[in-house]
């Protein structure tokens, strides 16, 4: 087995973003018809292979893919992003090998967070790894637009790069460092970004078609308000959808609960170091 860095090539993302779909398929899905990678995943892993070499690896086998790990390091906050094997390599000393390499680039860093699915072998990859893990919930359905009330007195409008300095002022009071360049990257594929900056406090949340992606604000109360209006501009017939929330996002779950959505468990929000940020909803994806 060969282990080897991810390059910023059109033909890695794709090997990637194949292993990680092969990995993470349901029982369900037909394995002659393997679904598409979306364009930000490609983007996704190209960005971090520029920004992160040191955090991005392969593993191959006999001339195959048979596992990936991205991960990204960011003003001393580590944040495992990809974690995939497939079935047929499990339970060989891939994921090992893999996750030490990257464990390598978090060195010095004193903080870590990630996003982990069900999976008990990536449970316990993680906690090996030192990070404690809190059980997450994920809101869906449609939204019921009655119970949308909000007395508006903190204006939300949409955000642009001019904002980048006040998202990342947020992002480090909330988790002691910034998004960085990944900003713009989210800023180029997801459908809005919203802005709240008064003075009570400022936040930010991004909204891609019926998915919260990313929310970070300075009170729970801003928090809530960029929530509903998110909430408010997902198009009519599409189901919402809000993930990783841990016990301490109560604000999350009562602004879901207003508008009808679904509260289910799904997967953990792991962390060491650090307390789970909040008011802050993380993105699978860039953390």
């Amino acid at each position: 087995m060969i282990l080897r860095q991810v390059r910023d090539t059109a033909a890695d993302a794709e090997v990637v973003q194949e292993v990680s779909l092969a990995a993470f398929a349901g029982p369900s899905d037909d394995p002659a018809r393997p679904p598409r990678p979306t364009p930000l995943q490609l983007a996704r892993t190209r960005h971090l292979a520029r920004t992160d070499p040191g955090g991005c690896w392969l593993a191959e086998s006999g001339g195959q893919a048979v596992g990936v790990v991205l991960s990204m390091r960011r003003e001393g906050l580590w944040m495992p992003s990809l974690f995939a094997v497939r079935p047929s390599a499990r339970d060989q000393g891939v994921g090992r090998l893999l996750f030490e390499r990257a464990l390598a680039h978090a060195r010095g860093c004193l903080r870590g967070m990630v996003c982990a699915s069900d999976s008990p072998a990536a449970a316990r990859r993680y906690r090996l790894a030192g990070f404690t893990l809190h059980p997450a919930m994920r809101l869906t359905g449609r939204v019921d637009r009655n119970g949308l009330v909000d007395p508006g007195d903190i204006p939300v409008h949409r955000g642009n790069t001019t904002h980048l300095h006040l998202l990342d002022s947020v992002d480090r009071r909330l988790r002691g460092s910034a998004h960085g360049p990944d900003h713009e990257l989210m800023l180029g594929h997801f459908e809005e970004l919203l802005v709240a900056d008064a003075l009570a406090g400022s936040g930010y949340c991004y909204r891609d078609g019926g998915t919260v992606r990313l929310l970070a604000a300075t009170s729970k109360r801003i928090a809530a308000r960029l929530l509903r209006e998110a909430l408010a501009r997902v198009p009519d017939g599409t189901e919402a959808r809000v993930e990783y929330l841990t016990a301490e996002q109560e604000w999350a779950l009562d602004v879901g609960l207003e508008v009808g959505l679904t509260p289910e468990t799904g997967g953990f929000v792991g962390v060491r170091g650090m307390r789970p940020p909040t008011p802050y909803l993380p993105s699978g994806a860039f953390l």
